[in-house]
């Protein structure tokens, strides 16, 4: 049975984009040992009306791993249950795809982040990449 060894967050323009407004969308997927890759959120990311010209690689990077993450927690609920439960339903997504895994393994795994080329031709040229 296949495991899974990395997690990636692709990070891809969105279609309101524009060299005035800074919008993306966050992909996370699980990388398996057989090379395959299962997606686990599809529904994240985030903008701004600043544009593009205050976004830098590390930057966004970062803001990547923080939105696939887990969330604020509601009222009532520590940061401590929240990623509890982030990492538990992930790992229930894997396990329901036919991968063995748990929480405590997905948690420690190494998460890189994907910049879609459409997003490094957007960037400034000092944010950090050959544009």
């Amino acid at each position: 049975m296949a495991r899974p060894t990395r997690l990636v967050t692709y990070v891809d323009p969105d279609e309101d984009t524009s060299p005035t407004r800074f919008s993306v969308s966050a992909r996370l997927e699980a990388v398996l040992d057989s090379g395959e890759q299962v997606v686990l959120l599809d529904d994240r990311g985030w903008g701004s009306s600043g544009g593009w010209a205050y976004q830098g690689v590390e930057e966004v990077a970062q803001t990547a791993r923080v939105v696939v993450g887990p969330d604020e927690p509601p009222p009532g609920r520590t940061s401590e249950e929240e990623a509890a439960m982030h990492w538990a339903t992930l790992a229930g997504a894997l396990t329901a795809a036919g991968v063995a895994t748990d929480a405590t393994t997905l948690r420690g795994l190494p998460h890189d982040v994907v910049l879609a080329e459409g997003v490094l031709r957007l960037l400034p040229p000092e944010a950090g990449h050959r544009g």
